[in-house]
Formats: C-alpha cells, structure tokens, sequence
C-alpha cells in the first residue's frame, strides 16, 4: 500500500498543477477579455465599418441604407483640383512647422545639455506649451494675435493698431500665424527627445575628441548628431503625424480661413462629414487617403531610421 501512494502521487500532483494552471489562466482571460472587447468596439470595428463605408453613398442624418459605389469617392477625390489644394496646404503646414520644431528643439537641447544653476526649472517652464490644450492655445495666440490689443504687432514693432497687420485675416499671413502657434507648442516635445539622446551620450567620447585636438564643428558632426539622430526621427515622426492630422489647433484660431488659406485636410474633412454636408461615405474615402499618405511618409521615416541605426 506505502508503494502503490508512492507510485501515484507524481501523477496526483501533476493533476493538480494542471488544474492550477487552467484556473490562472481562466483569471488572465477573465481579466484580459474586458480589454480586448473594448479595444475591438471602440478601434477595430470602426476602422473596418468606416472602410466599408468608404465605397458606399452613404449620409450619416439619413434613414437610407448605404448604397455601394465602389471607388467612385475615391476617384472624385482624386480628381478634385480643390482637394489637392488642400494637400498642398497640409503639406506646407507640416513643412514649415516641423522644419522649425526641428531646428528650434534641438538647438534648445543642445543649450541645455549644458549644466548651469536652474537648469531643471527651465527645462520645466520650456515644457509647459506641450501640456496645454491645442483649443485653448489656439483662442490664447487668437487674441495675442489680435491687432488691436495683441500683444505680437507690438513685439514687432508696430506700435499704432492702424498700420499693424490682422494676421489671422491675411490669406497670406494666416498660415505663418498658424505655424508659429504649432511651432510654440510643440518645439518643447522635440526638444525633449533631443536632450534625452544627447544625455545618454558617454563623455568619453568628447574626451578622446578633445585629446585629438578635434574642433567643435567635427565633434558636432561626427558625435553628437549621429548618436541623437534616430530619436531625433522619431520626434520628426511623431511631429509629422501629428501636422497632418492637425484640426483643432487650426479651427480654434482661423476654421480653415480667411477664404480657404488654412483650409487643411482635417478641417475640410470634418465640413464634410459634420458640417451642413453629412457625406458620411465621402468623408470616410478621404479619411483613408490621408492615411495610405500618413502611412507612406512613416514608412519613409522608419527606413531612414533603421539606415541610421544600422550605420
């Protein structure tokens, strides 16, 4: 009887140890089950729906089902001369604003890379911008911008309201206006990617620079840049993303005017799928062509970016 319990209770404890398991796995699903069910209602069947939607004639107001179009939308868009303008403005936003971020951000790293007493305090109000609303940075530069009591005309120079320029109702200031707006918020989040490669890079490597006798402009570009580069990618990334979807930072301050200067994407995008129009269809055909164009320049940005790293 002692040899028999001897011999069977390897296999009572593997039963065990197996029934332990299911229920631990059971407690992991029952936990992770709530998640996915959210994430796949809120994300993915969206995403489809809207796809599908896409090729259809559809209007959200209307008790009419969708009616299947095929690439109709999208070929309307694609031939649509005023739709491509509204590209160009996109793409110059993102040009503009992201080239300035870029230089701006990491110039400020590189001052602050330097040690000197407040430097933490700085680097705390310098972030402060990113932290705040695009809607209500957009109605603070709106009044900064106004020219009758802006504060900007007068930084300027312009100290009588009368010949001080109306930004904000310039066809071809408004853009620039809008820029400086997204260049002052976001050049901190840059700049925070920028310091945090050029921190990790060892002192060493400025130290055997400094025996050779090399000059500032050869540390500059055979350190410093190389080893900052691929978070500086990812920052240009992220900035240019985000520049392409930009809406509430430009509809808080101009709504796509004076006439249609600021007129970007998103913002054409939302009059058309909310505002009087309602071309629910249309709407969700040119969301996924900005995307495919999103998608495009990210792949552009990761192969630079594994160049660098593999460099």
């Amino acid at each position: 009887m002692q040899t028999g319990t001897t011999l069977h209770s390897p296999n009572l404890e593997r039963k065990r140890f197996l029934q332990r398991q299911m229920s631990d796995g059971s407690i992991q699903w029952l936990f992770i089950a709530p998640t996915l069910i959210l994430l796949v209602l809120f994300n993915i069947f969206p995403l489809f729906y809207s796809l599908y939607l896409s090729f259809t004639d559809y209007s959200a107001i209307t008790r009419v089902e969708p009616v299947w179009v095929g690439f109709e939308n999208f070929g309307r868009l694609l031939n649509d001369p005023q739709m491509w303008k509204y590209f160009a403005t996109t793409g110059r936003f993102a040009f503009l604003s992201v080239g300035l971020q870029t230089v701006l951000g990491f110039g400020m790293a590189l001052i602050l890379r330097e040690k000197f007493r407040g430097g933490g305090f700085v680097t705390t109000l310098i972030l402060i911008p990113m932290m705040l609303s695009p809607v209500v940075v957009g109605l603070f530069w709106k009044l900064i911008y106004n020219p009758s009591f802006g504060i900007f005309n007068y930084l300027l120079g312009y100290t009588s309201p009368a010949g001080a320029p109306d930004w904000l109702s310039s066809s071809s200031l408004a853009l620039w206006a809008v820029v400086i707006t997204d260049v002052w918020m976001w050049t901190p989040f840059v700049m925070l990617l920028c310091l945090s490669g050029l921190n990790a890079i060892p002192d060493y490597l400025y130290e055997a620079a400094a025996i050779d006798r090399a000059s500032a402009w050869f540390q500059f570009r055979r350190i410093t840049l190389p080893q900052v580069m691929p978070l500086l990618l990812i920052a240009v990334l992220f900035r240019t993303i985000e520049a392409f979807k930009s809406f509430d930072l430009v509809m808080g301050m101009t709504g796509g005017g004076p006439g249609d200067a600021t007129e970007v994407v998103a913002v054409n995008l939302y009059r058309i799928a909310f505002q009087g129009q309602w071309r629910t269809g249309y709407a969700s055909a040119l969301a996924y062509i900005i995307l495919v164009i999103i998608i495009a320049i990210s792949n552009v940005y990761i192969r630079n970016l594994n160049r660098v790293k593999e460099g």
